[in-house]
């Protein structure tokens, strides 16, 4: 049990490190979409889609599994860094803003868990 929260610990850092990165590279004061949450909830959704479609193929073993996909995408994906921007876009009166980010957010996010997987199943078929 340890050994497996090690794995977690280890992938929510790497994860944690790479969003930080992310949001040096796409600062929110530059606009007002949180372009840095979305870029990194959406590449999350990729990796996540292929880290799946990988394991359902027996390709990543558990370890690998909790690593990268309960460590890494859970460090790397934002959910609560994206409520908290929806909330201060309402709060700026950015209503249509927070509409479209949340509704754009989830549709992007959906499309990229569903590439990640379809591109997986097609490289490992």
């Amino acid at each position: 049990m340890i050994k497996y929260l090690v794995y977690v610990f280890i992938g929510g850092g790497f994860g944690s490190m790479a969003r930080y990165l992310i949001s040096l590279w796409i600062p929110w004061n530059t606009t007002s979409v949180p372009w840095a949450t979305f870029t990194a909830n959406f590449i999350a959704c990729l990796l996540i889609g292929a880290f799946w479609m990988l394991g359902s193929r027996q390709l990543l073993d558990a370890p690998w599994r909790l690593l990268l996909i309960t460590g890494f995408c859970g460090g790397f994906s934002t959910f609560s860094t994206f409520s908290n921007e929806l909330f201060l876009l309402g709060e700026e009166g950015n209503w249509v803003t927070a509409a479209s980010y949340a509704l754009i957010s989830m549709l992007c996010c959906w499309l990229g868990v569903f590439l990640g997987v379809w591109v997986t199943d097609q490289w490992t078929a």
